[in-house]
């Protein structure tokens, strides 16, 4: 992951210092009110700290996809409102993000203040990494913090540029998360588990090669796992299938296996003729069992508690996407039975948990163990291809 440094890295009394600090305020919102505070929840702490230590804290986010123009539905005057909700102190909203506006509001800025600059994205210069538009930003800032992880795998200019530009910083939410994610994939204890489900291989391929050599238990589920039933010879009737990837997914159990990588794959399953709530033909069965006209919704609860099992043998589990269909009961017993036997592990200290995605951060809510592991992250895109082994720009330039 490279060596980056922290906000404890800095002299104690920042007084009068001005900081630059990106951070996801990506908020979404419904008639002006955020519909979910967790990014800006995420960020609090970093710039309450920067903040305490009398820096001027001046904040860069991105809002939306203006693709370079200005939109005033798109402004991020729209969030000052909800930030000092969370934040519980005044925000100064500058329309600009560089030049002479932003330099005479930081002038009218006390030690300690906060400024928040307009969306990034109203500039090209933004996503083309300028190195100008970069340049034109540091200009007023002292040091460069960065704690949007979640906008880690993008190399733009509040990402990546300023920090080539400006003395670098991890902030809080992004330290927290690199720390996990080490202890996850980068430097982990063995033996590691991890669970990849979702609805298709062809989204997560990069993610299961990766993963297959470097874990010791792979457990695959959601749609992803049919396709490998499938490459099994196992007939998956009218089951979400990838039937053209079975040659890849063959190959992958064949890397897994000289990897020494096990693959847990389901032996028992949940089926029904309609995907809906609690079908009336639904049953559980053997996945040779499952008939021309049924399809796979759910992991049965005999391999479910395999897998728990599993987990009793392992260190560290990374978990990526959910086992069943879970947003439709009954679909979801066999990931909610396997988040918390994952729960209950962590807080035995006997496993190190790292969560993260969409659908996995809604199902762990949904089992009611979100704080029960060691850590979940909401970054979606950034967590997936750091599963896939990519190096992420806005985190390497960190540690150059």
């Amino acid at each position: 992951m490279g060596d980056f440094k922290t906000l404890d890295d800095l002299p104690q009394d920042l007084t009068g210092q001005r900081a630059l600090v990106r951070v996801d305020l990506n908020l979404p919102m419904k008639d002006g009110r955020a519909t979910d505070l967790t990014r800006a929840r995420a960020v609090a702490p970093t710039i309450l700290e920067l903040s305490d230590r009398g820096a001027k804290v001046l904040l860069l986010a991105h809002y939306g996809r203006p693709k370079g123009e200005r939109h005033s539905t798109l402004s991020l005057s729209e969030i000052v409102g909800e930030l000092e909700r969370v934040i519980d102190k005044e925000v100064m909203f500058i329309p600009e993000v560089e030049g002479p506006v932003v330099e005479q509001s930081v002038g009218i800025l006390s030690a300690g203040d906060i400024g928040l600059l307009e969306n990034t994205r109203f500039w090209p210069g933004e996503e083309a990494n300028d190195a100008d538009f970069a340049k034109a930003i540091a200009a007023n800032g002292d040091f460069y913090v960065n704690d949007a992880f979640s906008a880690a795998h993008r190399a733009h200019a509040t990402t990546e540029g300023l920090a080539h530009l400006l003395p670098s910083y991890a902030g809080r939410a992004m330290q927290k998360e690199l720390e996990a994610l080490d202890a996850a994939l980068g430097n982990p204890t063995p033996p590691v588990a991890a669970v990849v489900g979702g609805a298709k291989v062809s989204t997560k391929l990069a993610v299961l090669e990766n993963l297959s050599r470097r874990v010791q238990h792979l457990i695959i589920g959601g749609g992803m796992a049919n396709t490998f039933l499938a490459a099994n010879g196992v007939d998956v009737g009218k089951s979400l299938c990838e039937h053209d990837l079975t040659d890849t997914a063959r190959a992958i159990m064949d890397a897994a296996d000289e990897a020494g990588c096990t693959i847990h794959l389901p032996y028992d399953v949940v089926v029904a003729k309609e995907f809906a709530a609690n079908p009336s033909s639904l049953r559980t069965c053997n996945v040779h069992e499952v008939a021309a006209e049924e399809m796979i919704l759910d992991i049965g609860p005999q391999a479910t508690e395999a897998l728990g099992d599993v987990l009793k043998t392992c260190a560290t589990l990374v978990w990526n996407g959910p086992l069943g269909a879970f947003e439709t009961p009954p679909f979801d017993e066999a990931t909610v039975a396997l988040a918390k036997t994952a729960a209950a592990l962590t807080q035995d200290g006997s496993l190190v948990s790292v969560a993260g995605g969409g659908d996995t951060v809604a199902a762990l809510a949904h089992a009611g163990v979100t704080d029960d592991v060691t850590y979940v992250s909401t970054a979606g895109g950034a967590f997936l291809e750091w599963m896939e082994g990519k190096e992420l720009p806005g985190v390497a330039a960190l540690s150059a």
